[in-house]
């Protein structure tokens, strides 16, 4: 039986995403990291960083949301071709969300969103910085229904962070391409269902009309 630690975060979708598509069954334990669990003791000896998510294969543990998706495909068969350059192609916009859309949407939470200090030009680095990112998928959507030639882990990574733009600051604005896919992500009843584990992440409308995240959502969480 497949295990899965992890909480309602972006990196935490990526994987219950991935699972609910696969339609693999699993464990779920819940990590709760305003209670600091992530860095308790026994969670360190199955994920190093002490971090989420984590998933356990028959006493094999993986980390790094990134590398149990790839896992994942690379079990199954699905989600991922498995021709060298069809992998790559998946591969690269994985790479593209962990080593740029994440780590910006993340910067840009934090500084246009939790802390008490507002720094504008820190704020306006990592919303430009997104926007431009969130520029890239939009031109490769424009001559691709998805980011590589088929439905993979690669939509499923990028989705589970660019979902979230409107608490980040950053505008779709004149980005159709983007929207588009966005809109065909979230009527996949499988991304539906990944989002809400281990619970639903509640996104309240202000007076203005204006998404955003519950007030009690923590620095921490949005660092995850």
């Amino acid at each position: 039986m497949l295990e899965l630690y992890t909480a309602s975060t972006p990196n935490g979708w990526k994987v219950s995403v991935t699972l609910e598509e696969l339609g693999l069954e699993y464990q779920l334990h819940k990590i709760i990291l305003q209670d600091q669990q992530q860095k308790e003791a026994d969670y360190v000896t199955i994920n190093p960083n002490g971090r989420i998510p984590t998933l356990v294969d028959d006493g094999f543990a993986v980390f790094e949301s990134g590398a149990i998706m790839i896992y994942l495909a690379e079990k199954t068969g699905r989600l991922m071709p498995t021709d060298v350059k069809g992998r790559s192609e998946v591969i690269q916009w994985l790479m593209f969300q962990m080593s740029g859309i994440g780590p910006m949407m993340g910067q840009a939470n934090i500084f246009f969103r939790t802390m008490e200090e507002k720094i504008p030009a820190a704020i306006s680095r990592y919303q430009n910085e997104s926007r431009r990112l969130f520029e890239v998928l939009d031109s490769q959507l424009d001559h691709s229904e998805w980011l590589a030639t088929d439905f993979s882990i690669a939509d499923i990574a990028n989705w589970c962070w660019v979902r979230l733009y409107f608490w980040s600051g950053v505008s779709l604005d004149g980005l159709d391409n983007l929207q588009r896919w966005l809109e065909a992500m979230e009527a996949r009843p499988a991304c539906q269902k990944g989002i809400a584990v281990p619970e639903p992440l509640i996104l309240p409308t202000d007076e203005a009309g204006v998404e955003k995240i519950s007030a009690g959502i923590s620095r921490k969480i949005l660092q995850q």
